[in-house]
This record gives structure tokens, C-alpha cells and sequence, in this order.
């Protein structure tokens, strides 16, 4: 029945953190799909049509949870195209690193890129910040007005940590693309700076310098440095990767928060968890394998296509061994402990 679909469909879009705005948007949606607005509820609607595209985003996304369940389509059929690649490929010199591969991303989702080492993730994320040109195909990002509104957040193990600089300058770096001709920074930048800083809770860190920084510390600056430039896009190359519980959780509630700003995220993972409570998934093992909502994208026969003999079994509870790259230590993540929603996905946990 309809209804039914309606009362399946609010209860899906809890799975996204609640604050108050947001439950009283879903309050709100709910009754004026089952046709018993009140007064008050016209006038909180037509406000919420006069708001920005910021304060929308949580109401569009349980319109699309609503038109998903009614039409019982996948939700992503109903978020537009932030990115669009069609028989992309990129080399580096004679060596072909992604081979022809098309893909979307629906704008406003978290989007999973995942796949083995040297599957093409990092690449394919550097094509889509245009830092690398595909060798034929068209990458087309429509949801960035431009290239300095895709903020992308490197592997902190590609960065030197012998630089001789302090994580609040680190952090300031995500102002550069938008400083004058000057380029001072300006109290409006500074406050920007703040801001990111609060937001990944390294304030009290602010003036100590890259080399005195725990692995968790250094990912969390990193995230702040792409939080701090002005984006649409936020790119992120595997961040929860061998971090400590507190700092893979911090790093996922901002990646959260920047999608209930109207952002898209795509972030390649190792972990299976990961892309299962994605929005969609983009599976890679040196080109696009599927592409889709993550119960499509990662089946058995995907699964084993992308991995190979490094799939040790795949049943219901799906659990693979990825690489030696990604072993667990102790102290470090278990997948299921630090899914923001562990209850729903099977043990994840290597053996």
C-alpha cells in the first residue's frame, strides 16, 4: 500500500543524523503527505520553499526517500548529476591506470568509491578535481561552478610531515584559491579557519606542527584544510583508512554534516561498511566494475570481478579480506564499531 511505503520511507531517511530542523521537517513532511496539514504546517511549508538550497537539502532528501519508496525505484533516480563521466580513461604516460569506464554521481550523496589497491580510485578522484586530464572521454562535473569549488582532501601518507608548518596554516591553505590579488588572509578567512578547525576538534592543536601529530591528528587537519575552502564538491581519499576510532567517527559526522549542507562527497574506502551505508557506490579493479545503489553495485558477481582471489567468501554477511595494505592493528577500527549505523550491517571485521 502507499501508505505503507510512506511510513518505510520516513523511517529510511532517519538513518541520516536528526537534529531538531531536521525531525521537525520530517513531522512536517509526514502530515502533509497523509493530508492532514494544519495552519500552521501551510506556513512552515511555504517557508521552507523561500529558504536557501542549504537549509533544503534534509527536506529534499526525504522527497526523494518519499518518491523512492512510492515507486520503488532506487533513491538515487531522484537526485540530479553532480558528476557525469562517459568512457573516461586516463594513463600516465603508456601505462593506462582507469580503462574506459562510464559512471555517474548523483549530486547531494555520499558516494563510495572502492576496490583493491591499485584499482584506479585515487586516479579517478584526481580526474574528477581535474588535476589529471582523461586521455579520451569526457569527465563533466556539473554541480562545482568551477575547478576552485571542488575541495579535495589528500592521502595524509602523500604529505611530508618533515614540513616546517603548524595545523592552522596547514588549514589556512583551503583559503588560497579564493584570497585576492594580494592574497592576504582576511577576518572573514580567519573565521573560516576557526570554524573548520572547531568542526574537526583541533583547536587546542592549532600551533603545534605537522611532525608532532598523531595519524589521526593528521587526517583530521587535512579534512579541516578541505573544509575551510569554499566547495560544493568534497573529495576525500580514503580518510577513515588505519585511524583511531574518535578520529574515523569525527571524520565521519562531518561527512555527514557537509551532505545536510547541500554537498556531494565522494571518498574512496578499502571498507566494505563504508560503501554499504553510502548513498552509491562506484566499484573499481582498473576501471568502473558497477555503478549504482550500493545493494546493486556490490553483489557476489561484482564482488568477485573487482577482487578477485583476495575475496575469501561472500555469502549474506559478505565478509572479504581486501589487501595486505589494509591489515587491522590494535587500537585501530573495527569496520562494524565504527559504521555510523553498526546495528544495520553485518560484522565487517577482517580475519
Amino acid at each position: 500500500m502507499p501508505d505503507d511505503r510512506l511510513q518505510i520511507a520516513l523511517l529510511q531517511s532517519t538513518d541520516r543524523k536528526p537534529n531538531k530542523q531536521t525531525t521537525d521537517s520530517r513531522s512536517l513532511c509526514f502530515r502533509a503527505q497523509t493530508g492532514n496539514p494544519t495552519t500552521d504546517d501551510r506556513f512552515q511549508i511555504a517557508l521552507l520553499q523561500s529558504t536557501d538550497r542549504k537549509q533544503q537539502t534534509d527536506d529534499r532528501y526525504i522527497v526523494c526517500c518519499l518518491l523512492s519508496a512510492v515507486c520503488c525505484l532506487p533513491i538515487t533516480l531522484f537526485f540530479m548529476l553532480a558528476i557525469e563521466a562517459r568512457d573516461v580513461e586516463y594513463r600516465y604516460g603508456q601505462t593506462v591506470a582507469v580503462e574506459r569506464s562510464s559512471f555517474s554521481v548523483p549530486e547531494g550523496a555520499i558516494t563510495a568509491l572502492i576496490g583493491p589497491n591499485g584499482s584506479g580510485k585515487s586516479t579517478l578522484l584526481s580526474g574528477i578535481a581535474g588535476i589529471v586530464a582523461p586521455s579520451s572521454g569526457t569527465m563533466q562535473v556539473h554541480q562545482a561552478s568551477t575547478p576552485r569549488r571542488i575541495a579535495f582532501v589528500l592521502q595524509t601518507t602523500k604529505v611530508n610531515d618533515a614540513l616546517p608548518i603548524t595545523v592552522r596554516e596547514i588549514v589556512a591553505m583551503g583559503r588560497y584559491p579564493t584570497l585576492g590579488m594580494l592574497g592576504r588572509i582576511t577576518d572573514k578567512d580567519r573565521s573560516i579557519i576557526d570554524a573548520a578547525m572547531e568542526r574537526m576538534s583541533i583547536a587546542d592543536i592549532s600551533q603545534r606542527h605537522l611532525r608532532e601529530l598523531s595519524g589521526g591528528q593528521r587526517q583530521r587537519v587535512f579534512v579541516a584544510q578541505g573544509l575551510a575552502q569554499d566547495h560544493d564538491l568534497l573529495l576525500l581519499d580514503e580518510p577513515l583508512t588505519g585511524l583511531d576510532l574518535p578520529s574515523a567517527q569525527a571524520i565521519d559526522s562531518v561527512i555527514h554534516e557537509e551532505q545536510q549542507l547541500g554537498r556531494t562527497i565522494v571518498m574512496s574506502t578499502h571498507d566494505l561498511a563504508e560503501a554499504r551505508v553510502s548513498d552509491h557506490v562506484i566499484l573499481m579493479a582498473g576501471r568502473v566494475i558497477a555503478s549504482g545503489p550500493p545493494d546493486e553495485a556490490l553483489t557476489p558477481t561484482t564482488l568477485r570481478e573487482a577482487y578477485g582471489a583476495a575475496l575469501l567468501h561472500v555469502d549474506e554477511d559478505q565478509l572479504f579480506l581486501d589487501d595486505p595494505a589494509h591489515q587491522p592493528t590494535e587500537g585501530h577500527h573495527v569496520h562494524q564499531s565504527r559504521s555510523i549505523h553498526p546495528e544495520a550491517i553485518p560484522d565487517d571485521r577482517h580475519s
